[in-house]
């Protein structure tokens, strides 16, 4: 249940930035293709974070270290262009267009699961920590 809650807060953060940035855009017709677009690109976007995003911020950990941390948002854009291009590849039909509107939308698609994220915290967690 935590995970499809998480999927579904990715997925708003993005389409947040879809719709703020005219770097990013959406070109599924309807609203259902539009969601259910947004879910499956919010799906490879998650994967990426887990699996890829890891490796680069290790390799890039030096970099990282002497920004104080905002080489991530770097990261993050990255993410978010292998996420575009795997989109494309699949047909989707979401693009960012260049290196600095993936900056911006990292920023935003952060600011934006932070915020929904706060709201997911386990109860349990809580107690735990």
């Amino acid at each position: 249940m935590r995970m499809i809650l998480r999927l579904l807060a990715n997925a708003a953060a993005l389409a947040v930035a879809t719709w703020l940035l005219p770097g990013i855009s959406l070109t599924a017709d309807s609203l259902t293709d539009q969601v259910i677009a947004l879910l499956i690109i919010a799906l490879i976007f998650g994967v990426l974070n887990a699996v890829v995003k890891p490796i680069f911020t290790l390799v890039t950990s030096p970099i990282v270290l002497l920004s104080l941390g905002l080489f991530l948002l770097v990261i993050n854009a990255l993410m978010l262009l292998l996420t575009s291009w795997i989109a494309g590849l699949v047909g989707l039909g979401w693009q960012v267009s260049n290196f600095w509107w993936a900056v911006l939308g990292a920023l935003i698609v952060s600011v934006v699961s932070f915020i929904l994220n706060a709201f997911l915290k386990d109860k349990n967690e809580a107690r735990r920590g």
